[in-house]
């Protein structure tokens, strides 16, 4: 989730019309699209696996203060507590943040290709675990947390975390397990104008249970196997269904960025975010705020800030701003966190693979999207879908992206172009094994039952 950094307010929005031309504002020429990759990971003590707190000597905040110290990092700082790291003036830029249960998030620059984004998660990677390995922690990446209860996880000093906490269990059972407990890779891309969005978004959302199958890395819950693949999917099938899904609206006649702003106008804000406080305004209406009749600042109207930190606070499995998100998958190891991108660079970016895409999922009814979405997070590749499995819509995905990527032919210092990247997909499409049935195997043999072992073996 985004980090507020504390400035002037931006403009105030007159019209509802603002608000749809604040979103076709995101449109680029193909030559500017870029690649933001984002990931989170779960941080543990290297001494009994267990979470790690904010405060104290080894703890979330003595990480980021080393960081800031030794790197090239700016502190973001919240009611006196460093909650976020920044350099924009740096050739490394980007943002680390943290998630409300300690999960360490980086939001990578805009890259041009996949070659930079592979040389930015390293270069992340390292600088990270070479703080982390003075204070004893490690780093993880997996979909769900794998150990600990919802009680033992730690929480960060973030305000609009509290708002969040207090309104999400009114909304489904399971929106906590999804602050605290789960963590994700996804990659925000470009569009080029309202048709190649609209054709983007609906790939988007039809494919993003395929590629949740193909990423699906989180079968462990309170250290033992919960019976599903990914079960950082199924907690978002019972967080919010006002701010969360497939977005059928999407597939429909006229769909745009019109649309999608009445979509947001209709979805519940959470807080406001005036004189570096937030406001808990959770459940209120954007639009009333758009006529100057929210309760919480009567007669008030919102800036185009407001509107950008509304706009964070809607989860479907494709999420729009001024570029598209890609929320399906769970975070994993790092020859996955390169894969998600190039998987959705290669479908998305080469103009003859979208149009494959499209025409793969052109005739995709709403009730089969929603079965995939609602089987997947349980039973991965081997869903059933129409006449065979997921995993053989996988398969011709991943043989798409690659031919996409294949296409863009952008190549290294060491001549291979971006389908290098795509291996790790490949090798899972072509087993018919996604990372979670790898992770049960060494669970039930290698590690005989000790879950203890995933922190040794698989962390960063």
């Amino acid at each position: 989730m985004s980090t507020r950094v504390a400035g002037p307010q931006g403009p105030t929005i007159e019209s509802r019309d603002e608000l749809v031309a604040y979103l076709e504002a995101g449109n680029k020429p193909m030559a500017d699209w870029r690649i933001g990759t984002e990931h989170e990971k779960f941080g543990f003590y290297r001494q009994g696996h267990t979470p790690v707190p904010y405060d104290g000597d080894r703890g979330i905040r003595a990480l980021l203060d080393g960081m800031k110290r030794r790197f090239c990092w700016d502190g973001v700082v919240e009611r006196g507590n460093i909650i976020a790291l920044q350099r924009p003036d740096c050739p490394k830029g980007g943002v680390i943040s943290l998630e409300p249960g300690g999960q360490l998030e980086l939001s990578g620059s805009p890259l041009a290709t996949l070659h930079e984004t592979d040389e930015e998660l390293r270069h992340h990677l390292s600088e990270v675990t070479e703080i982390g390995n003075e204070l004893g922690i490690g780093f993880l990446g997996i979909g769900f947390s794998p150990k600990w209860t919802l009680a033992e996880t730690p929480v960060m000093p973030k305000a609009r975390y509290g708002i969040m906490q207090r309104y999400m269990p009114t909304k489904g059972r399971l929106g906590l397990d999804m602050m605290f407990r789960t963590a994700t890779v996804q990659v925000n891309l470009d569009f080029g104008d309202e048709a190649n969005m609209v054709a983007k978004l609906r790939v988007g959302l039809a494919l993003q249970p395929i590629a949740t199958a193909l990423f699906a890395n989180s079968p462990f819950t309170d250290g033992r196997p919960n019976d599903f693949q990914s079960y950082r999917a199924e907690v978002w099938r019972d967080t919010d269904p006002e701010r969360t899904g497939n977005l059928p609206f999407a597939f429909e006649p006229g769909m745009g960025f019109e649309r999608y702003v009445d979509y947001a106008l209709d979805v519940p804000m959470y807080f406001v975010y005036r004189n570096r406080r937030y406001i808990d305004a959770a459940g209120a209406s954007f639009r009333d705020f758009l006529a100057g009749r929210l309760k919480e600042l009567p007669g008030e109207h919102p800036t185009f800030d407001d509107w950008a930190d509304h706009l964070t606070t809607l989860f479907p499995d494709v999420r729009l701003k001024r570029f598209l998100e890609m929320r399906g998958a769970d975070a994993g190891p790092f020859a996955e966190l390169t894969a998600l991108p190039a998987f959705w660079v290669g479908l998305l970016y080469d103009p003859a693979s979208l149009a494959e895409a499209s025409a793969l999922i052109s005739g995709w009814t709403v009730s089969e999207r929603r079965h995939l979405r609602d089987q997947v997070p349980r039973l991965g590749l081997k869903t059933p879908f129409r006449h065979s499995t997921a995993l053989d819509v996988a398969r011709e995905a991943v043989a798409i992206a690659g031919k996409g990527l294949q296409r863009r032919a952008v190549v290294d210092n060491a001549g291979d172009d971006e389908r290098k990247h795509l291996a790790a997909l490949v090798e899972i499409a072509a087993e018919g094994r996604s990372p979670a049935d790898r992770l049960l195997t060494e669970y039930a043999d290698d590690w005989h039952g000790d879950i203890d072992r995933l922190f040794d073996t698989r962390a960063f």
